[in-house]
């Protein structure tokens, strides 16, 4: 088969013939395939070991021949860096490490030139203890702003006022020796939890996100969106039953009263209005979307998020059975407004290679971009890369320091791209904040480049096709019978029919074709039209097909 040289210079949108961004299309996220990119891993321009926005301006014409439509970019504002920028200190910043707000104009304005959307991280949940509203906070029980983050007296023993605990690990409430007072913090210490309880916070959230929208920014995702309130009566967490032995500390509770209240919505509710005062926008959100709650996160009659994110096809047990039943339950529990979304990784999950092995990453790649719904990866995994392994003496992540032995730190997938064979694989003229890791003189971008059969080439590939076909973008979605390990499904526009075979078998497998089926991609990239009445397919393979209309397969 054609492996597309060079991905698609015009971009979905039909009032844009130039390519460009516009605002005509208020549901192009729908059409979407989305980028995160993490800032700190993605380009050195400056030779300081760290990627900064710079960086990112001179890969552009890599996110062009990618193929992708928007660009998630996680925190850039001013931050002291203990969680890596999701404690914010300025909220409508730059940090110098990343650049100027000059740099962050001329990115927004070189991806929207090239038809590609910019969506930033937004942190509802929490700012820096060095931000100017707490240390404001902190300088007295009187002060203005001290109703802004959750101050309580001490518990009649003089210890925290509830049992709640930090997801870092330890309480997660912190005495403050001046007012003799805890303030709470769901994450880090040096993380305070802004009260949304109190409207002038939300009011000064709110202009926060109206900020970067009049900048030109295309939306946000909202990070920890469902921790944003916690119980007013300060109710104890029930304890986790069972053999805790292998259960990080921070997760020994029930999170009852510390997570997922349902004032949340209510504060999510008046988000999703600010947001609408800019046509075209879309929220992302950080929530847990478990059947019981991808419904509330959505919004039961109206939209609420845009797209919760559904990290689904990195989390299911990697069989044709639970897959198929995985793909059953969430587009059945969708609300009739509602647009699926499907994410495969980011700066907070392993990565998929390292969970599959490269066959399965190829098969995941085929789900998410022809499944319907928004597609979302993260840097690297075009790559295929695994996960980098840190050494203790360069770990980084405040998680894996404060809550050891449990292979919850985030190093491994926040390890820098790799763009060339060059010493720090073209990211950095010196050393990396985080390894590079090994096999970079083989995967890396120009060298997957060179190969057409690699799986940098298959995400160019399938994002080419899923742009090319109606029925890959904006079709139904009609799941078709098993065959062992074969998960099949159709998508189906009009008078088109795409046909989505996988094999997540360790055997080959031979499986009937209708009449007329053309081959239009396969996970291996190395196949042409099938031959005859029947395909077999190999190991762990994925096929792409274009069928009549009411064909079976």
């Amino acid at each position: 088969m054609r492996v597309c040289e060079e991905a698609p210079g015009s971009r979905f949108n039909p009032d844009c013939a130039d390519g460009s961004v516009s605002d005509h299309d208020a549901s192009w996220w729908k059409k979407a395939v989305i980028y995160q990119i993490y800032p700190r891993s993605f380009q050195d321009s400056n030779e300081d070991g760290i990627g900064d926005i710079p960086g990112i301006c001179s890969r552009v014409d890599y996110l062009v021949k990618l193929g992708i439509d928007a660009v998630w970019l996680a925190p850039i504002c001013p931050s002291p860096m203990d969680d890596f920028g999701y404690d914010i200190a300025d909220f409508t910043g730059v940090d110098p490490v990343f650049g100027t707000m000059e740099d962050f104009d001329r990115l927004l304005s070189l991806l929207h030139e090239r038809g590609i959307r910019l969506i930033l991280d937004f942190v509802p949940n929490h700012t820096s203890d060095r931000h100017a509203w707490f240390r404001e906070s902190r300088r007295s029980k009187n002060d203005l702003r001290r109703d802004w983050y959750v101050w309580r007296s001490p518990a009649k023993d003089g210890g925290p006022p509830n049992n709640w605990l930090s997801r870092f690990g330890g309480s997660a409430w912190e005495y403050d020796e001046g007012s003799g007072e805890y303030y709470y913090h769901a994450f880090l210490k040096s993380q305070p939890d802004l009260n949304w309880r109190n409207p002038e916070v939300r009011k000064a959230m709110h202009d926060v996100l109206r900020f970067w929208m009049r900048r030109g920014v295309d939306g946000f995702r909202l990070d920890a969106a469902a921790v944003t309130v916690e119980d007013d009566l300060l109710r104890d967490d029930p304890p986790l039953d069972g053999d805790l032995s292998e259960v990080p500390p921070p997760e020994h509770q029930q999170r009852i009263y510390s997570d997922n209240r349902p004032e949340t919505l209510e504060f999510l509710d008046e988000l999703r209005q600010v947001v609408a005062e800019f046509p075209g926008r879309v929220l992302l959100g950080e929530v847990d979307t478990s059947p019981e709650n991808a419904c509330r996160f959505y919004g039961e009659t109206k939209p609420r998020i845009d797209l919760p994110l559904n990290y689904r096809l990195l989390d299911v047990e990697w069989t044709a059975a639970e897959v198929e039943a995985e793909l059953d339950q969430y587009y059945n529990l969708l609300p009739a407004h509602a647009w699926p979304n499907w994410a495969l990784g980011s700066h907070d999950k392993r990565r998929i290679a390292e969970r599959r092995s490269e066959a399965g990453a190829r098969l995941a790649a085929l789900l998410l971009f022809t499944l319907r719904g928004t597609a979302i990866f993260y840097q690297g995994d075009e790559l295929g890369i695994l996960q980098v392994p840190i050494p203790p003496e360069r770990v980084s992540d405040p998680f894996e320091k404060l809550v050891p032995g449990f292979q919850l730190g985030r190093d491994g997938e926040r390890a820098p791209m790799r763009w060339d064979a060059a010493r720090n694989a073209g990211f950095s003229r010196v050393e990396p904040w985080l390894p590079i890791g090994p096999n970079s003189e083989r995967q890396n971008v120009e060298a997957l480049k060179r190969n057409p059969h690699s799986i940098l080439w298959l995400y160019i590939e399938l994002i080419r096709l899923r742009r090319q076909e109606p029925a890959l973008l904006m079709g139904e979605y009609e799941p078709l019978r098993r065959d062992g390990e074969v998960v099949k499904f159709k998508r189906v526009r009009n008078d088109t029919c795409i046909a989505v075979l996988a094999n997540f078998g360790s055997d080959f497998k031979e499986v009937k074709l209708p009449p007329h089926a053309r081959m239009l991609v396969t996970t291996y990239l190395d196949r042409n039209l099938p031959s005859g009445t029947s395909l077999q397919l190999r190991p762990y393979e994925g096929v792409v097909l274009s069928i009549s209309e009411g064909a079976y397969v």
